[in-house]
């Protein structure tokens, strides 16, 4: 193999390497120091009916300097699990409430 090809598919590696997924999300509860709850809102195709389902996913997320409060809108992005219920990180605000 050519040094070339070698660096190539070194390249080719990285950036198929995971990509860290954030989400969007509301803050509903901020009623913990440096901690926030969150809800994610998704649309699910009943399989039968063919109605849109809307299904909620409540996660909790590290807020280090407490600046989110209720109805903020935010990004988060998943980290190492800092307790056995928070294992997101607050990335920025998107809107404030």
């Amino acid at each position: 193999m050519s040094q070339a090809s070698v660096e190539k598919k070194a390249v080719e590696k990285k950036a198929v390497e995971k990509t860290i997924k954030e989400v969007r999300c509301v803050v509903t509860s901020d009623k913990m120091l440096k901690s926030r709850v969150a809800v994610v809102e998704r649309l699910v195709k009943h399989p039968i009916a063919g109605k849109y389902l809307r299904r909620r996913t409540k996660l909790m997320f590290h807020d280090d300097t407490n600046q989110t409060h209720i109805g903020d809108e935010v990004i988060v992005r998943p980290s190492r699990p800092m307790s056995a219920m928070k294992k997101f990180t607050l990335v920025r605000i998107v809107r404030k409430a």
